[in-house]
């Protein structure tokens, strides 16, 4: 007999295919296999057509084609005898999906089957009608369903409930049908029935609202008294896991609970007390009372308002952060970054155990932990949250430090009570975890420090010590750089000691010391070497007795690999051996910088101010581009985003740059600086009408001189007869000295006024008894920040009472409403209601506005909530 025959079993078949050592041998034998099933079709061999189906499913599930034998599923479904449909209806639901349009064929069958008098046959063609139903088909079905929820036995009506989800979830429009057979199923003693009901019920309330308030208002205390029931049950073993009656049932009624008792005061009333019953009482040893109490938890949390059931929910959560299992702790800790919203007060009971669990060996649970105790932090508890956070970074995972790290500067940052203890807790974090900070961090740290006049002797200090016993940290060597440079003086002569901190002994060659090592050591970057040449370069004036060897420094550098450091050393070197009497001048400590501007720079309010008419590639105001200078960038603090236009006058940057005020563009370019700023003056030609023979020495600047050249062109413009020079565009060289050449003031252009351009207003949202219209406007000079005036319109003869409208952003967007106009809507767009919203973007210019709406209200004394995603917002608001 050929070994492959339609007669083969299938059994022998498996084997076969087993015994293959290859794929390519598998691939014979199922070739061969699939040519004998060819042949049995095309012969109408009815005696194995079951047989040779039960082949294809199984050649089906190791993947290979086989859509050759779905007319064989229709005919043995229309076959009379039992066995042959069950293996129809099986490779029915295995072989053919709802897309398949020989689905459709199958439809009568599937219908006459449900009315066959064999309940078994009925529940073949429920299991199959389940999986494979599509839209066409629940419509013509659904009266036979429909039916069979009042089916005498239970396993049938089981069925007709799952097959029901099925029919709603595809035909929505279907479920008003079904309301009250599903109703009906709530009173069922079989808990295999009662089980899809609560299911198919849950369902049909997110789906329909007419269901929703049904069964509001008519199941609510049929579910209650269930559910105490379960919950006092005695032992029963039919249902009994590990010592409590059927959680599974418990756990749905439940979520059927969660979602009847939302908004709704007198639902939630009515579940209050059978919630505490199972909150209390329930066994929270094993885990099938532990899901009992999530759910139960998470129940309480979305029902209305009760103060005393949400401490008592926070509580199990506390106990279930005590649990050895990860899996308890975790969902825990995801439902208390839920409660923090409702109860804050009672999850702050709890932040020692949380804090324990931020260093749990578990990455999974230490992040959240660590999310988690980033929202509970606040103005009363920050300075011990923080020194527990930061104590622990010294010993937590490499892999773990960046997200902590990022989180502890974020606390600071944002609930720092006083300067000083700001300043304490990022040298801390700094020193444990300089690497893994950004640069927005250390910038801001900066600037606090620039504007805390009476912490700058602090703030070397602290830097000086820090960096002595943390030298590797990079970020904190650009700090301590810094602010070394800056204040060095102050270092020296220990000026302005506080109470809190111990007198230190720092000579000049000490603090020389310290960036000597660092600016010699490789591995760091280059913005951090550069900065270093810097200090050393403001040192030099600040320190005369070390002058001589910070020129030597200086000048070691010259034979760097990096060319840019090159550069920077053979200007330095010449300001200080040719040049010293500007060089004080030069050297001035930077301005203060503005808190305000910084940090509305850095959350993306001001835009960048580069022309797109300057090219693909931006330019920096000394002509390098973007790529190449990035150094400088870090170095004068200048965010990528924020580089000044190359058309400006570069008044601004020369500021930082020199640490001199220097006139803007807008105040003229008449105006003197005061005193001993004259030789800076004739050498950026400021105040200086532009000459007719200027025109030669910036085609020398742009000309390609080398170093040396540039050095000497500074001799020529510091001397009394150099020719004043003002430039009117930035010449493209990397040279410092070029750069103070080629930017002088340019005259102030006058800009037209305009009152900022108009928006059109939208239909923000717009219902059959509602009308949203949003009107815009902009404050002059604040890009970011977009007023807008929301207008209500009711389209119903209705009056609407307790109107109340609520708006919901991403996390870039800052919301505030004011309050409306009035809390009545009249009938018919009789009246309007306003009201005004502020929205404040910070990533404006590169993410359009977004927003979701809530609008409640009374319309014959009937609640109504009306929801609705706006995303028609004008892009450039």
């Amino acid at each position: 007999m050929n070994p492959f025959s339609s007669s083969t079993r299938l059994r022998d078949m498996i084997r076969a295919i087993r015994a293959c050592k290859t794929a390519a041998e598998e691939r014979a034998v199922v070739r061969k296999e699939c040519a004998s099933i060819r042949a049995a079709i095309s012969e109408n061999d009815q005696d194995y057509r079951h047989r040779n189906l039960a082949k294809l499913m199984f050649i089906h599930m190791l993947g290979y084609p086989t859509h050759f034998g779905q007319m064989e599923c229709l005919k043995l479904i229309a076959s009379p005898g039992f066995p042959e449909k069950r293996i129809g209806y099986l490779a029915l639901m295995l072989l053919l999906d709802e897309r398949q349009e020989v689905l459709m064929l199958v439809t009568n069958s599937i219908k006459q089957d449900l009315n066959h008098t064999n309940q078994y046959i009925v529940g073949l063609a429920l299991c199959a009608l389940g999986n494979i139903c599509s839209a066409e088909m629940a419509r013509d079905i659904a009266p036979e369903v429909e039916r069979l929820l009042q089916f005498r036995d239970p396993n049938i009506r089981k069925k007709a409930a799952l097959c029901t989800i099925r029919i709603i979830r595809k035909v929505p429009d279907l479920a008003e049908n079904f309301i009250n057979p599903a109703a009906a199923l709530l009173k069922e003693k079989h808990h295999g029935v009662l089980l899809t009901g609560v299911q198919l019920c849950m369902d049909m309330c997110k789906i329909s609202t007419e269901a929703l308030d049904y069964f509001r208002r008519k199941c609510i205390d049929g579910l209650v008294k269930i559910l105490r029931d379960l919950a006092n049950s005695p032992y029963a073993p039919e249902y009994d896991v590990s010592g409590i009656t059927d959680p599974c049932l418990q756990i749905r009624l439940l979520k059927l609970l969660h979602v009847l008792g939302q908004g709704n005061v007198d639902a939630s009333d009515t579940m209050n007390d059978i919630l505490a019953q199972v909150a209390t009482k329930t066994e929270s040893n094993k885990n099938a009372g532990n899901a009992i109490l999530y759910e139960c938890v998470a129940t309480i949390m979305s029902v209305e308002d009760n103060g005393g059931l949400r401490v008592l929910a926070v509580n199990i959560l506390g106990r279930f952060l005590s649990s050895r299992d990860n899996n308890i702790r975790y969902v825990a800790l995801n439902m208390l970054m839920k409660a923090i919203a409702l109860d804050g007060q009672a999850v702050q009971r709890h932040r020692a155990t949380i804090l324990e669990c931020v260093k749990d060996s578990d990455a999974s649970i230490r992040k959240r932990a660590l999310e988690l105790i980033y929202l509970l932090v606040n103005e009363s508890n920050v300075k011990s949250l923080t020194k527990e956070l930061v104590d622990y970074l010294e010993v937590s995972d490499p892999e773990f430090k960046g997200d902590l790290t990022a989180k502890v500067c974020s606390i600071v940052e944002k609930f720092s009570p006083e300067k000083i203890w700001y300043i304490d807790q990022m040298v801390k974090v700094l020193s444990e975890a300089g690497n893994y900070v950004k640069d927005e961090v250390w910038h801001a740290l900066i600037i606090v420090i620039s504007n805390a006049s009476n912490l700058h002797g602090y703030a070397v200090r602290v830097l000086y010590k820090a960096v002595q016993r943390a030298g590797e940290q990079e970020t904190l060597v650009r700090v301590a750089v810094w602010c070394i440079g800056e204040y060095g003086d102050m270092l020296v002569s220990n000026a302005g000691v506080l109470d809190v901190e111990d007198p230190i002994t720092v000579t000049e060659a000490d603090a020389v010391d310290v960036i000597e090592t660092a600016i010699g050591r490789h591995s760091l970057d280059l913005t951090t070497r550069a900065m270093c040449l810097i200090a050393l370069l403001k040192l030099s004036s600040r320190y005369p007795s070390c002058a001589k060897r910070i020129n030597d420094i200086i000048l070691h550098q010259k034979g760097s690999v990096v060319v840019e450091l090159q550069q920077r050393a053979i200007e330095f070197n010449s300001i200080i051996e040719k040049h010293g009497k500007i060089r004080s001048a030069l050297v001035e400590r930077m301005p203060v910088l503005d808190e305000a501007t910084y940090s509305g720079r850095r959350a993306g309010s001001v835009p960048a101010a580069l022309s797109t008419s300057q090219g693909a590639l931006p330019k920096m105001p000394n002509g390098v581009a973007k790529p190449t200078s990035a150094p400088l960038v870090d170095l004068l603090d200048l965010s990528s985003d924020d580089v000044p236009a190359p058309s400006s006058s570069g008044g601004d940057f020369l500021q930082d740059l020199l640490g001199v005020d220097l006139p803007s563009a807008s105040q003229g370019t008449n105006q003197t600086l005061k005193s001993g700023t004259d030789v800076l003056l004739d050498l950026l030609s400021i105040g200086s009408p532009p000459a007719e023979n200027s025109s030669s020495v910036l085609d020398m600047l742009s000309s390609g001189q080398d170093n040396e050249s540039s050095v000497d062109m500074l001799d020529a413009l510091a001397s009394p007869s150099a020719p004043s020079v003002q430039a009117s565009s930035p010449v493209a060289t990397s040279s410092m000295m070029d750069l103070l050449d080629a930017f002088g003031p340019s005259p102030s252009v006058p800009v037209a006024e305009t009152n900022g351009p108009t928006y059109p207003s939208i239909i923000a949202f717009e219902s059959s008894s509602l009308k949203i219209t949003f009107n815009f406007s902009k404050e002059p000079g604040n890009p970011p920040s977009t007023l807008i005036e929301a207008q209500f319109v009711n389209k119903s003869p209705d009056i609407y009472s307790n109107f109340v409208f609520q708006a919901a952003v991403p996390k870039f967007l800052q919301l505030h409403l004011d309050s409306a106009s009035s809390n009545t809507l009249p009938a018919s767009g009789n009246g309007s209601i306003t009201q005004k919203l502020r929205v404040s973007n910070s990533q404006h210019g590169k993410k359009s506005l977004v927003m979701r709406i809530r609008i409640s209200y009374k319309a014959n004394n009937k609640d109504v909530l009306e929801e609705g995603q706006v995303n028609s917002f004008p892009r450039d608001l």
